[in-house]
């Protein structure tokens, strides 16, 4: 997929396990006035005051992190902002799929508006894919919208929901469907914080690495296939490589369709099956989106198998693939799937927001690397399918 996308000067790889670069690698998200840069690098964490005081002067902060995070990390970061000479205040929360709520989501504004957040000022995401999503979602409309900075602190975050101005909270109904499309000022990057990352995480974040390489970029999967120790490794060279490709795939993408009319859906291969899964196992730790998107990538292609639209064989290769990442390919890998049902997952796959008029429409693949918008899946086809997969 060719893009025009810029980069920096390309990481410095002197030391090959560290994760020290003088110049970050930098990806522009081409948006007219509202684009920003993502940068990648190590170290970034330290240099995120001075970066936000350069791009908003004498605006004020609120940091939103959880648990987990701010057990690591926030020192550093209060630190950088400190020597910045920017005053902020921190919210702290739990961490966890579970956070994506109202009940959060109502808590945080009203901390927001105890700090006196103006428009002029600056939420401040600091963490994974949960954090940025509730404190985007919040950013968005508070005071009819302030501006907000990600540094993703997870695998997950930083390939894929720190970009593209997704925002949001989680329903009883489903997953992400009530939110805003809300861009943020800048994303930091900092491979440092990746070596804190539980290893579960790590490898749920992947998956989302390896759908950028199934949805356009063959070459990428097979880079993948043969580079996928490194990138475990957190090995500069290939972390760098890994995230690079699939935040200038996804920034290609969210510059041409934002709002996703077109061709943004194609990110969401496999999110039809997964995001089912999720809300049927509660939105915990039972499954996390990661995995839940590992399984439904696999079922994509086996799906599309059926279908006629690729050929036999290629989920298998898929599968194969997450496999030997130690992530799960299956229905039956999710714990106490047996409580799942045909009827239920049709039900939770009728509120995914690619749903037109009633109509199911699915991400779905013609090769490894050429993933389509099918719109003609009967519900009949859906229910065979998954009566074999549930057997």
């Amino acid at each position: 997929m060719s893009s025009p996308i810029s980069h920096s000067t390309e990481t410095n790889l002197k030391e090959q396990n560290s994760t020290t670069s003088e110049t970050p690698t930098l990806i522009n998200v081409g948006l007219g006035e509202r684009s920003y840069d993502i940068l990648i690098g190590g170290g970034l964490l330290d240099q995120a005051g001075e970066r936000i005081a350069s791009l908003r002067p004498q605006a004020k902060c609120t940091i939103v992190t959880d648990e987990t995070v701010a057990s690591f990390h926030l020192k550093t970061l209060e630190a950088s902002l400190t020597s910045a000479g920017i005053s902020f205040k921190a919210v702290v929360l739990p961490a966890g799929e579970a956070t994506k709520s109202f009940d959060k989501l109502s808590y945080l504004l009203d901390e927001l508006l105890s700090h006196e957040i103006e428009r002029g000022d600056l939420v401040i995401a600091f963490g994974g894919g949960v954090i940025g999503d509730l404190a985007g979602f919040a950013a968005s409309i508070l005071r009819r919208g302030v501006d907000f900075v990600q540094i993703p602190t997870s695998l997950l975050a930083q390939v894929d929901s720190s970009v593209g101005g997704k925002t949001g909270i989680n329903s009883s109904y489903g997953k992400n469907l009530i939110g805003a499309f809300h861009q943020p000022l800048l994303v930091l990057c900092d491979l440092d914080v990746l070596k804190t990352l539980d290893p579960r995480q790590f490898k749920a974040g992947y998956a989302e690495v390896v759908k950028y390489g199934l949805i356009k970029d063959a070459e990428f999967f097979n880079w993948l296939s043969n580079n996928r120790e490194r990138v475990f490794n957190l090995e500069t060279e290939a972390l760098v490589h890994a995230i690079q490709t699939s935040c200038a795939m996804k920034a290609y993408v969210v510059s041409a369709d934002e709002k996703e009319h077109g061709v943004r859906a194609l990110l969401n291969l496999g999110h039809t099956f997964g995001h089912g899964f999720e809300a049927l196992c509660g939105y915990g730790d039972r499954l996390l989106h990661g995995e839940a998107i590992a399984i439904g990538m696999v079922l994509a292609f086996e799906f599309s198998e059926g279908l006629g639209l690729c050929e036999k064989g290629l989920h298998e290769e898929v599968e194969a693939h997450f496999k030997a990442a130690g992530l799960p390919t299956r229905i039956q890998d999710i714990p106490a799937y047996e409580e799942f049902s045909v009827d239920m997952l049709v039900d939770k796959m009728r509120q995914d927001k690619k749903v037109e008029r009633g109509n199911l429409v699915f991400i779905l693949a013609k090769a490894i690397g050429d993933a389509v918008v099918y719109r003609d899946v009967r519900e009949e086809q859906l229910r065979e399918f998954l009566n074999l997969k549930l057997d």
